[in-house]
């Protein structure tokens, strides 16, 4: 087992270990759920989920089809909570993914790794709008690495990110549209971003020697929104189908028109109670990683455990 890894499963076992007892959660668009409820307005549903994708393949010396003997290991965890107490709401976020794949000939590969949390606090004004209070982390566990077309050793690869480089932490107030349960559209004036970048070497590898948009030499970059927008959807779209999206719209007072946009998106759909197929999509553009806009994907089958 890697070392990145290893580090994944301890983070992911000491954030468990915080938590409370976890049921599994409450859809209230079902009327048959919302039924369940014993206070009307008081409110509490809460999910935990834990995943392995383990991807294989291997061809004979004289497969003549041609190809590479490789393997894939992928893990996620995420954890929900929330909860409402009267025009009170406390919604807690937490999301991870670690991935590698190894193909032989080469050294283990990174081929996704996110750390998601986000953390909010709501007062409701009316049937479907609210005032809220906000913190959201993102980051990633591990090294990532560009590299070259060449053999694969330590002389053909370059470091372009790891732990806490880069890492965002957004603090936002403003106010909240949730017309149903699985959706709402938070607005936030005025919000505040630190780009964190603590490996002070880092910029060599990064387009344009940009660094993230952290000041060469700094770790930290702080920035004031002109508007901050996020879109949240997370709903059963068909019997055993979950769609999730996050859409993220960070625009500076400074630079006003160079507008940062993020969509992350995963579809679910369960073979029975412990098999999954996942399709997940990341679409960034943000000129302080990449003049071009970026896209990631990827499809896999394997474990998923619900509690």
């Amino acid at each position: 087992m890697s070392g990145k890894l290893r580090r994944y499963l301890l983070i992911i076992t000491l954030f468990t270990l915080t938590l409370p007892g976890f049921a599994q959660t409450v859809d209230l668009s079902n009327s048959l759920n919302a039924g369940k409820l014993k206070t009307p307005g008081d409110t509490a549903w809460k999910k935990i989920e834990f995943g392995i994708n383990l991807n294989q393949g291997s061809f004979s010396s004289n497969w003549t089809g041609g190809g590479v003997n490789s393997v894939a290991l992928g893990l996620f965890f995420n954890a929900l909570n929330e909860k409402i107490v009267g025009k009170n709401a406390w919604r807690n976020d937490f999301q991870s993914q670690y991935g590698i794949v190894r193909n032989k000939g080469q050294q283990s590969r990174k081929n996704v790794d996110r750390i998601f949390f986000d953390t909010k606090y709501n007062r409701s004004i009316g049937a479907t709008w609210s005032l809220f209070a906000n913190l959201n982390f993102l980051s990633q566990f591990g090294d990532g690495y560009n590299y070259s077309a060449a053999p694969d050793s330590t002389d053909v690869k370059r470091k372009v990110s790891g732990i806490f480089s880069p890492a965002y932490v957004t603090e936002a107030i403003g106010i909240e549209y949730r017309p149903a349960p699985y959706f709402f559209i938070d607005f936030a004036p005025g919000a505040l971003r630190q780009t964190i970048v603590l490996d002070k070497n880092l910029y060599v590898n990064t387009p344009n020697q940009n660094n993230y948009g952290v000041p060469i030499g700094k770790r930290v970059r702080t920035e004031a929104a002109l508007i901050q927008i996020v879109a949240n959807f997370d709903k059963d779209i068909a019997k055993d189908v979950n769609l999730k999206f996050r859409y993220l719209m960070f625009a500076s007072f400074k630079h006003p028109g160079n507008i940062d946009n993020r969509l992350d998106a995963m579809l679910t759909a369960k073979i029975n109670k412990y098999v999954n197929v996942n399709l997940g999509a990341i679409m960034v553009y943000d000129d302080d990683q990449s003049d071009k806009v970026q896209f990631a994907q990827a499809l896999s089958i394997g474990f998923l455990y619900s509690f």
